[in-house]
């Protein structure tokens, strides 16, 4: 049995979503797409903490360093872990921009690496056990090395489903960090980054469909976009067109299949750009924004969201605003550049840093 909590935002419309007996009330949040702050997860920080205006918790193990027995009786609760125990209305902020959220520098752990093609490997990292990160579904680290360098790559999962990040890393040949990951890097080693950074991410105040445009592991953020959009629930449409090269570009083509068998409101076009090497390939071929152009050759009324390579990001916006009338600030955009010595800074489209850096 669950329960309904109602969340009164500091301002804006209230929010609603359901709690099961056995979950903290930020998990429950968070699992439908509501952005709580939160910074430990546990108890520790008090970037949670917040008011109940009505009904019964149980604050479970919130330490009263934390949050002492003044603040229990005046009605505050650390959400990440309190549980509901009856219907409830709560205060607390929503985090709505990425000017709310604090960059931070933390330690991770190599948890699991996964070569997802020859040349992509996926890098699943995990925080101390009193951190966590919070983040915008489309926003990157930076990954710091020796001598004040920083590798820079997009968050591939979801802001709620955060116990790993995980990073999407293509190999550059002589690229001092990607050669590492594929040559050295183990398991169980440690990395440290700062985070988060950027202003790719959805605008969720708008209502218009939307068309996401990724080429090759710029997939990462428009995965992390999509799956926080489906955590709740979508009610805008939602066309993902994913190009590659080849095919084994599209390292997790079953990934977005699923999204759309499960999901009314989404559909997925692949679309591979050589297909001299492909056998038996029965999707779209070209360059992937103009597989969305032949699509919806009228764009005035849909928000885009677009993550390549600089070329591809200024094309697509070259042509969906200057030939799909789509309004210049319905178009949103995060490039990359590869380099094979690793000290590229790609100019980003619509103010934002590049995505990925050898």
């Amino acid at each position: 049995m669950g329960f309904l909590v109602r969340v009164s935002p500091d301002r804006g419309i209230p929010h609603e979503f359901c709690a099961e007996t056995d979950e903290t009330i930020l998990a429950a949040a968070l699992r439908q797409g509501l952005l709580l702050p939160y910074g430990c997860r546990d108890g520790v920080c008090g970037t949670c903490r917040g008011k109940v205006v009505s009904g019964k918790i149980d604050h479970g193990k919130a330490p009263t360093s934390t949050l002492n027995e003044a603040d229990r009786n005046a009605g505050f609760a650390l959400f990440c872990c309190a549980k509901a125990r009856s219907d409830l209305t709560i205060e607390s902020r929503e985090v709505r921009s990425a000017q709310q959220i604090p960059v931070r520098t933390l330690p991770a752990r190599v948890q699991k690496l996964t070569r997802a093609a020859p040349d992509v490997m996926i890098i699943e990292l995990k925080l101390p056990t009193n951190d966590r990160l919070q983040f915008l579904a489309g926003q990157y680290i930076e990954i710091l090395l020796k001598g004040g360098r920083r590798r820079a790559f997009s968050l591939a999962n979801a802001p709620h489903n955060d116990d790993f990040l995980q990073l999407h890393v293509r190999r550059v040949p002589g690229g001092q960090f990607t050669e590492h990951v594929f040559n050295t890097l183990k398991e169980r080693d440690i990395l440290r980054f700062s985070g988060p950074h950027g202003s790719f991410f959805l605008r969720e105040d708008s209502s218009k469909p939307i068309l996401l445009i990724a080429g090759g592991t710029g997939f990462a953020p428009i995965k992390a976009i999509v799956e926080h959009a489906i955590a709740q629930k979508p009610h805008r449409p939602m066309t993902i067109y994913w190009g590659g090269r080849e095919r084994a570009d599209l390292y997790l083509k079953p990934v977005p299949e699923q999204w759309a068998l499960e999901n009314s409101s989404i559909h997925f076009v692949p679309v591979l750009s050589d297909t001299s090497q492909c056998e038996k390939w029965c999707g779209r071929i070209g360059f992937v924004h103009a597989a969305a152009m032949q699509d919806f050759p009228d764009l005035s009324g849909h928000q885009v969201y677009v993550c390549g390579s600089p070329e591809m990001v200024a094309a697509a916006r070259r042509d969906f605003v200057g030939k799909c009338n789509l309004p210049e600030n319905e178009f949103f955009a995060d490039s990359f550049e590869y380099a094979n010595d690793e000290d590229s800074v790609a100019p980003a489209s619509a103010g934002n840093p590049f995505n990925i850096a050898g």
